[in-house]
């Protein structure tokens, strides 16, 4: 059974960081691209960032790119997020997502949500003063 937990959510004042994980149990992480999507209250979800199978590259959106940096170890079946400088519109409930095919299938600057096929139940992330 496949399984992703996020971790690694809070409370922050703007211009903090926090560090997010999704620990990946079920399959062959090394295998699969995966990415990060957040979803902000009553918002759509949006697509954040993604690295390849085998953490070469990385893409991200333009709300968070030079603050946000992805990245994988797969001896550990872990992704995470390394978020700073963050904002208040950086609130959100962050997921992770793994690709349904192995290799190059989701490694893409823009996010085809029919290429996904597991999500994990989040976790919260609230920037406030």
């Amino acid at each position: 059974e496949v399984q992703l937990v996020e971790s690694g959510g809070g409370l922050v004042q703007p211009g903090g960081s926090l560090r997010l994980s999704c620990t990946a149990s079920g399959f062959t992480f090394e295998d699969y691209t995966m990415s990060w999507i957040r979803q902000a209250p009553g918002a759509r979800l949006e697509w954040v960032s993604t690295v390849t199978w085998n953490g070469r590259d990385a893409y991200y959106a333009g709300s968070v790119k030079g603050r946000f940096t992805i990245s994988r170890d797969n001896d550990k079946n872990t992704l995470y997020l390394q978020m700073n400088s963050l904002k208040s519109e950086d609130t959100a409930m962050y997921f992770c997502a793994k690709c349904s095919r192995g290799g190059e299938y989701c490694s893409d600057r823009i996010y085809y949500p029919d290429r996904y096929n597991y999500w994990g139940q989040g976790t919260q992330v609230t920037v406030s003063s």
